[in-house]
């Protein structure tokens, strides 16, 4: 549907740019996506150095730093254990009637 657009086709859209846009402005908007594209280009190339560089750095075994940590209850106990940085259900609604 869409592959198949033909010389008639790209006239007729090219004809309802310009009228949108204007011919004046037309030159200033292709120049703004041409930096645009090349900046989100050299972030992409910058992004996959630092990827395959950090990965070169830590070994695969090693645990990441920034890993949850868990409390963990009795053993068979598992609905209660819980990451460390979250609450009790209703622990904050008791914490503000306290301080009241």
């Amino acid at each position: 549907m869409f592959g198949r657009l033909g010389a008639p086709e790209i006239i007729l859209i090219l004809v309802v740019v310009v009228l949108l846009f204007g011919a004046k402005r037309l030159p200033d908007m292709a120049r703004s996506l041409g930096q645009s594209l090349r900046i989100l280009k050299s972030e992409t190339k910058a992004m996959r150095g630092d990827g395959s560089a950090a990965a070169q750095e830590q070994p695969a075994d090693a645990a990441p730093a920034d890993a949850p940590k868990t409390i963990k209850a009795a053993p068979g106990d598992a609905a209660t254990a819980r990451p460390v940085g979250e609450t009790a259900p209703g622990a904050a609604q008791q914490r503000d009637t306290a301080q009241r």
